[in-house]
């Protein structure tokens, strides 16, 4: 008996009726007869697609056959500055194209991304951008089995262009920036750079941690395990590692290069607890970024992901209409302390 709560999709539908995925989407949205599919097979397939309450999929509005106006974006959250201005520059670029644009968050679920990219499929979008997927193989999936162009921003993804930072560039930079303000007078193991937040196996965290590593040992020599503490961007967990560190080393270290603004939330949940003269002896930086950094009482460097570049460049892809498998790197910008960066969406009287 199928899951009430758990909308089936067309993989569920391809294994009850065995037939593929692409025989199943093309009955679902209609172009069948034009695949030379059987009538048996069609009606079997909306049979079982019907009992199992696949019903928005089968309103499917006969994909490319017209031109809908519509493009879609799934991005993971919307509560994140780096996300709100993906956006931004979505809404702006698809607009400008006299586009309709039409956005969705999917809470870092997987399931709920292949629901919801169903959905938007369902409703004829002309393309899905697909930002920081969780699976993107799972999407690159259905959207070949509906014919639907896409491509990934942020995180990389199969069968499609993906543009995406330079997470190594601006990882280097910012721990060269971390390195050159390190105080001399500071020993021990405090004397070390460390790397909080952000988790080990994600693609643009393993690559901030390969630059973090190569550029500090090329400075100072061997990088430690102890040093990476890749403890992902729950603010909370942030929070008692950077406090479980301060423990151990005696005081903040001479380097901190905090992985996301999400974990330099909880990080500065302790600082708050310590006294003004703590961060005389060290150098922070954060990739990630945000305004009211620049007031804080100790100097941050910050870098800021080029969102506006990222998603102008990703339409750019799509206007050429070549949806082929690439990688575009945009570089992000480094913030110096006590700065507001100043884009296209920010104005000042």
């Amino acid at each position: 008996m199928p899951n009430k709560k758990q909308k089936p999709t067309i993989y569920d539908i391809a294994r009850a009726s065995g037939a593929s995925p692409s025989t199943v989407s093309s009955v679902l949205n209609g172009t069948w007869k034009s695949r030379r599919i059987s009538e048996d097979t069609a009606k079997r397939i909306q049979q079982i697609a019907a009992s199992r309450g696949y019903s928005a999929n089968l309103q499917a509005r006969g994909l490319r056959k017209a031109k809908s106006g519509l493009v879609g974006m799934i991005l993971p959250v919307h509560d994140n500055r780096f996300f709100s201005s993906i956006s931004q520059s979505f809404e702006a670029n698809a607009r400008e194209r006299g586009l309709c644009p039409v956005i969705a968050s999917t809470l870092r679920d997987p399931q709920e991304e292949i629901r919801t990219v169903e959905t938007l499929i369902s409703y004829a979008v002309e393309a899905l951008f697909i930002v920081g997927a969780t699976d993107p193989e799972a999407l690159s999936r259905v959207c070949r089995a509906a014919n639907v162009p896409f491509l990934f921003v942020d995180l990389p993804g199969p069968d499609a262009p993906s543009v995406v930072s330079d997470n190594y560039h601006g990882a280097q930079v910012l721990t060269q920036t971390i390195l050159s303000e390190m105080p001399a007078s500071v020993t021990g193991k405090r004397a070390r750079p460390y790397f909080i937040g952000g988790t080990a196996d994600d693609y643009a965290t393993s690559r901030r941690i390969e630059a973090f590593r190569r550029t500090a040992t090329d400075t100072l020599g061997q990088v430690h395990d102890e040093q990476i503490i890749a403890c992902g961007y729950a603010p909370g967990r942030a929070a008692r590692e950077i406090r479980d560190l301060c423990d151990r080393l005696g005081g903040l270290p001479a380097g901190l290069f905090v992985n996301s603004l999400t974990a330099f939330e909880g990080v500065l949940g302790h600082f708050v607890t310590l006294p003004g003269d703590a961060f005389d002896e060290t150098a922070i930086g954060c990739y990630d970024y945000d305004p009211f950094g620049a007031f804080l009482q100790f100097p941050v460097h910050m870098v800021r992901q080029n969102s506006d570049a990222l998603i102008t460049t990703a339409f750019e892809q799509f206007d050429t209409g070549d949806f082929s498998p690439r990688m575009i790197e945009i570089k992000p910008d480094l913030i110096a302390p006590r700065t507001i960066y100043r884009g296209r969406f920010v104005e000042f009287g």
